[in-house]
């Protein structure tokens, strides 16, 4: 059994509906912080379990679930003296698998014949009336009155039902998670704890007990509680101190997980992260799921440890549907860029979306520069390592000195490869700017080329249409024609008085394309920049 697609409105991040297709396989999600990644594994898993932070939600509803622009329009609303209706969140699980009755029927948001579930938080009706009555009040209401608000966790079919009678079984996995107690993870002593039977817990606890007992009849502690007995006559009861052998599995909290004589807290993070997905993975009830979740697998991992972990994830997890949200490259790579999600402000792009030839070139590079157009508020795309030093030099130039990427711009190298990353640019809306050569023919290499970006808002193509001025050498000496002495001294070109030196100062910098950019990024002394590179520069201040 897999699931199709997932339908989310008005959880957290989410205003309204959203809605994710899933492979049958992998799923990798990624997606810059505050997308929504986290939301999705934690609806999901909510729908399927009814668990939220380890508790059962109906017992921890908060108004902190509901999209917080949701709830504010509602507010002003009922504040405006109408009667706006409640907010409600639905979640919304799509079976792959069509025929399993008790599921089939048309109990969705899109009103369609389909096999699945429904989890919504909704108004309850039984308190019609008392809340018609805190409506009419006028009292100015500053936060959701989710006291008024139920659970109702039904299939497709109409039909009530929990967790037991779901026939897809969900672990989500987040290893980065620490939370302690006595000295000891919490999650690492639960996983383990849920893996034993009923016979090894009922051993544990006994010899729990038999240890408390020898250690309240040791000599010394009959000692100490003679003494305050002596000390402290108050009663005429016998005062004591004692282990606390009241509760069954006392011995959860008070045991400690040792790695190596170690305790587990002390041991590095990365460690920790192994090991606790590593449990998590080989967990009896996690063997028995079909869709396993994992939370940014690659927490505090060198490149080695995570490619140990994505081969332990990938060998030993065959069969299941897997869903794993990362910032990290490598994740995506190793686990197969046709599996790739790219979540961008609420909205999805599979690579399987792409051309056939985009789609290829991605899949063989390391996809780095992928992700990182993705995460950036803004991406300048150029050619190489000079055109990016010439241009953070100039952008730094007009912001007080300050880098592109502080700002959130990304100033990428993609060689040639422009129109393979517009492609996802214009698909995601990210506003790019190409900064290009026009290689001596700017009707055909950037007028013909680009033509069908013209007009778009999102993308600005910079380029001179000078052909004789075909790369950025001889762009940069002409914009540097007023002062050439100047250029060389920040160059390191031999000055000579009286003398032409501009094809020379051309070749010697066509020569040394690196080291003379990387003059002009740490000097100190003003230079002038191509008006393309200028433009770029304004483009990315909002002025064009």
């Amino acid at each position: 059994m897999r699931i199709e697609k997932i339908n989310i409105e008005n959880y957290k991040c989410f205003e309204g509906k959203f809605s994710l297709e899933l492979n049958e396989n992998v799923n990798i999600i990624v997606g810059d912080n505050e997308s929504g990644k986290s939301t999705i594994l934690e609806a999901m898993n909510l729908a399927l379990s009814g668990i939220l932070n380890g508790r059962f939600l109906k017992n921890e509803l908060s108004q902190y679930l509901f999209n917080i622009t949701t709830v504010n329009k509602y507010l002003a609303g009922v504040n405006r003296g109408e009667n706006p209706e409640l907010p409600i969140i639905l979640i919304e699980v799509y079976f792959r698998d069509k025929s399993h009755p008790p599921f089939e029927g048309n109990l969705n948001s899109e009103r369609k014949a389909g096999c699945g579930l429904s989890y919504k938080i909704e108004f309850d009706d039984q308190y019609k009336g008392e809340y018609g009555t805190l409506i009419k009040n006028g009292d100015n209401l500053t936060t959701l009155p989710v006291e008024y608000y139920k659970i109702t966790w039904k299939s497709f079919a109409r039909e009530t039902i929990t967790s037991r009678s779901i026939p897809i079984k969900s672990t989500l996995i987040d290893s980065s998670s620490n939370r302690y107690q006595n000295g000891s993870d919490i999650y690492i002593s639960r996983i383990i704890k849920n893996d034993l039977n009923d016979s090894e817990i009922v051993q544990i606890s006994q010899a729990y007990r038999r240890k408390n007992e020898a250690f309240m009849d040791d000599d010394s502690m009959k000692t100490l509680n003679a003494g305050i007995n002596n000390k402290f006559k108050m009663t005429n009861k016998d005062l004591k101190i004692s282990a606390n052998l009241s509760t069954r599995n006392l011995w959860e909290n008070a045991l400690m997980t040792y790695l190596d004589e170690v305790p587990f807290h002390q041991i590095g993070k990365g460690e920790q992260c192994i090991i606790k997905t590593n449990l998590a993975l080989s967990h009896s009830k996690t063997k028995k799921s079909n869709l396993i979740m994992l939370e940014e697998p690659e927490s505090h991992l060198s490149h080695t440890k995570l490619n140990e972990l994505m081969r332990n994830i990938t060998d030993s997890q065959k069969g299941k549907q897997i869903l794993i949200t990362t910032h990290s490259s490598f994740v995506a790579n190793k686990l197969g860029l046709d599996n790739l999600i790219l979540l961008n402000n609420h909205r999805t792009i599979l690579f399987s979306d792409l051309t056939k030839d985009t789609y290829e070139f991605f899949k063989k590079l390391p996809g780095y520069n992928t992700l990182r157009l993705l995460f950036c508020s803004k991406a300048v795309l150029v050619e190489g390592p000079t055109d990016e030093l010439v241009f953070q030099k100039a952008y730094m130039a007009k912001n007080m000195e300050k880098l592109p990427i502080e700002n959130g711009i990304d100033v990428i190298s993609v060689g040639n490869t422009f129109e393979r990353f517009l492609e996802i640019a214009k698909k995601i809306e990210k506003p790019v700017a190409v900064i290009t050569d026009n290689d001596r023919n700017y009707a055909k290499k950037i007028e013909e080329k680009y033509n069908k970006y013209t007009g778009d808002a999102c993308i600005c193509i910079c380029a001179d249409d000078r052909d004789k001025l075909n790369t950025l050498e001889p762009q940069f000496v002409d914009a540097n024609r007023s002062d050439l002495k100047n250029l060389c001294s920040v160059i390191d070109f031999k000055w000579v008085d009286d003398e032409d030196q501009t094809e020379d100062i051309r070749d010697y910098m066509l020569g040394n394309k690196t080291d003379w950019a990387l003059k002009v990024f740490e000097s100190t002394q003003a230079v002038q920049f191509p008006e393309y590179i200028n433009n770029a520069v304004d483009w990315c201040n909002g002025k064009q």
